[in-house]
């Protein structure tokens, strides 16, 4: 619903004025809320003031308006809140979903260490059984050596 009136509706004409806190209760994420923050230029402030309410800049700027342009210019805003909302609880739905995402694989990850220690101790138990037979088997093999030598020494003396 488009107003017939030539005059538009700047979002970034602000008046300056000398800023004031506005509510005390209402923090966002600069701060607190000051007569001179606007929903209709912030979304991080539309996000932090509930749906129908505006700031007293707000105000100011739809003083002037026809009512059929204040009309305009309110559903725009309520228009915007309620963007403003849907944008942030998309951004948390994502969030969430990284998060559990996240979660998953950590879950994923864990099992497969779990998985890979024992695997590592198993692995480490059959390196120690190979090094111990190994290590008789070589004693053996020397052993043997040695006897071989004494036998060979012998028969050329025999010779």
């Amino acid at each position: 619903m488009a107003s017939s009136s030539s005059k538009k509706f700047d979002l970034n004409a602000v008046p300056n004025v000398q800023p004031e806190i506005r509510c005390s209760s209402f923090l966002s994420q600069k701060g607190l809320l000051m007569t001179n923050d606007s929903v209709m230029l912030d979304d991080a402030i539309a996000a932090s003031v509930a749906k129908w309410i505006i700031t007293l800049q707000d105000e100011k700027l739809l003083t002037n308006r026809t009512d059929v342009e204040a009309i305009n210019d309110s559903m725009a805003l309520s228009i915007q809140c309620a963007s403003s909302v849907s944008n942030m609880a998309r951004r948390l739905q994502v969030r969430r979903n990284e998060v559990q995402e996240l979660r998953t694989q950590v879950l994923i990850l864990q099992r497969r260490n779990r998985g890979l220690q024992q695997e590592n101790k198993e692995l480490k138990k059959l390196v120690d059984s190979y090094a111990n037979d190994l290590g008789k088997k070589y004693s053996e093999l020397e052993m043997n050596t040695n006897r071989l030598r004494e036998q060979q020494e012998s028969l050329l003396l025999e010779v």
